[in-house]
């Protein structure tokens, strides 16, 4: 009888067990292969969203920066649908996880602005590698972006890390976005001066080969100083020879307008002292 009864009861408790079993190994099962094919096209997506950035010449940054954040983004989701396949409750895993982004989010603030700077210079390229910029009182070759920060080379050949956040925020002058440049050269000249002169030793200055024929130079009387007149040369010349071409200048104008006799004046003050209280 003891015998028979244990039967009977194991086959109640299996009769209960058995489709308990089936039921969730079914589940199991299915969310397992789920994850897994799941896994493997978010990898091969990941891969493709590299390549179509490299097809269209995105930042080298940029692309593994995408490409990382689009795994991570779809391994979480898909691990979520997982979880909920198998009947674990998910509100309270997406609450944690969301908590956790807070709190990660509050202790990283400084870290985090950098950061969204970086993808922002790195999606609108106010400027690129090997571009002369002007920010953050520091003028510099770009040499890296990175996501959290910029590196520039100054011209004495000093290292300079700028945080991304300051960078994305403030304003940055471009030297090299635009193939050519304005070269403004001011020289003073006496006032006992001929002028028509002045003018044309900066315009034979200007006969350069590095100076761009169109737009054509020219030389203005662009302010009446107190003790001297500014006689202004306005040249276009190809961004790479801005520099060049200025150093020229300040080379050869000096000799050039003393050749002609033209002087260039020291300042000069007057200065008027008046007696007061003289007794008649």
């Amino acid at each position: 009888m003891d015998l028979n009864a244990e039967v009977d009861h194991l086959v109640k408790t299996s009769q209960t067990w058995i489709p308990m079993i089936m039921e969730y190994g079914s589940r199991v099962l299915l969310a397992l292969v789920t994850l897994a094919i799941g896994w493997w096209l978010v990898n091969k997506l990941s891969q493709k969203i590299g390549r179509l950035l490299a097809i269209r010449s995105t930042d080298l940054a940029l692309q593994g920066f995408i490409s990382s954040l689009a795994n991570v983004v779809l391994k979480v989701l898909l691990v979520v649908s997982v979880a909920s396949m198998i009947g674990i409750e998910t509100t309270s895993f997406v609450a944690a996880i969301g908590a956790a982004g807070l709190a990660i989010g509050l202790a990283l603030q400084g870290s985090l602005a950098n950061f969204a700077g970086g993808v922002l210079i790195l999606l609108f390229r106010p400027f690129r590698l090997g571009d002369v910029i002007e920010a953050q009182g520091v003028t510099g070759t770009v040499d890296s972006i990175q996501i959290f920060h910029t590196v520039l080379r100054t011209g004495d050949n000093k290292t300079v890390i700028v945080p991304n956040g300051n960078l994305s925020n403030g304003i940055i002058t471009n030297h090299n976005r635009q193939p050519t440049r304005k070269v403004v050269f001011d020289v003073g000249v006496d006032y006992q001066a001929d002028l028509q002169k002045a003018r044309q030793v900066l315009l034979d200055l200007a006969r350069d080969p590095r100076v761009l024929a169109d737009p054509a130079p020219q030389a203005v009387v662009s302010t009446l100083g107190d003790s001297s007149i500014t006689v202004s040369l306005r040249a276009w010349v190809n961004t790479a020879d801005y520099w060049d071409v200025m150093f020229m200048l300040n080379e050869h104008a000096r000799d050039h307008l003393k050749a002609e006799g033209v002087d260039i004046p020291f300042p000069q003050r007057v200065v008027r002292l008046v007696q007061e209280g003289a007794e008649q």
